[in-house]
């Protein structure tokens, strides 16, 4: 008899060696469906993650521009969705803190911490790279923004269009460097 690993040969070198190269791919394969899984929980939508705006390059229109540069955290959630949670300056220079979670399934989600009530966003995926979040105040849609992430996965480019709730028409380019 012979060892090869933890592997012995016999004599009968038909039985003992095809269970030892079954074990062998066995582990094989465990392993290599291992490493599959993790590259997918670690492959999620390309805006997860946190994203800092970049002043220099956004544009607001109606302004004023902030100040201070917001932050926007995007998390998955159990199901395929994921929560939003942006935190910011107001005009006047008082802390924001909004937090949205839902699926990309177009129905309505609340956001906490919305300036006006019965604030809600709707989520539905464009593409691989693209979304667009519907804007609501009372049911009635006030601006859609439509969010994309580079090809290199480094800039997100959030661009609104709409009006708020007050009539005001809104075109921002918000353009936010991941962290």
């Amino acid at each position: 008899m012979t060892t090869i690993g933890k592997c012995r040969i016999h004599s009968d070198v038909r039985s003992s060696g095809e269970v030892c190269v079954f074990k062998r791919i066995a582990i094989a394969v465990v392993t290599l469906v291992a490493f599959s899984s993790a590259a997918q929980a670690q492959s999620p939508d390309p805006w997860m993650g946190t994203w800092k705006v970049n002043l220099a390059k956004s544009t607001y229109s109606p302004g004023p521009k902030p100040t201070v540069a917001g932050t926007v955290k995007i998390e998955s959630t159990p199901g395929g969705g994921m929560k939003t949670t942006i935190d910011g300056t107001n005009p006047q220079g008082q802390p924001t803190h909004t937090e949205t979670t839902g699926t990309f399934d177009g129905k309505d989600n609340p956001v906490n911490g919305a300036p006006a009530p019965k604030t809600t966003t709707a989520y539905k995926r464009v593409n691989a790279r693209t979304f667009e979040a519907m804007g609501k105040v009372d049911g009635k849609p006030t601006v859609t923004t439509r969010v994309a992430i580079s090809a290199d996965g480094k800039t997100l480019t959030a661009t609104q269009n709409g009006q708020t709730a007050q009539g005001e028409t809104v075109k921002n380019v918000i353009v936010a460097d991941r962290q």
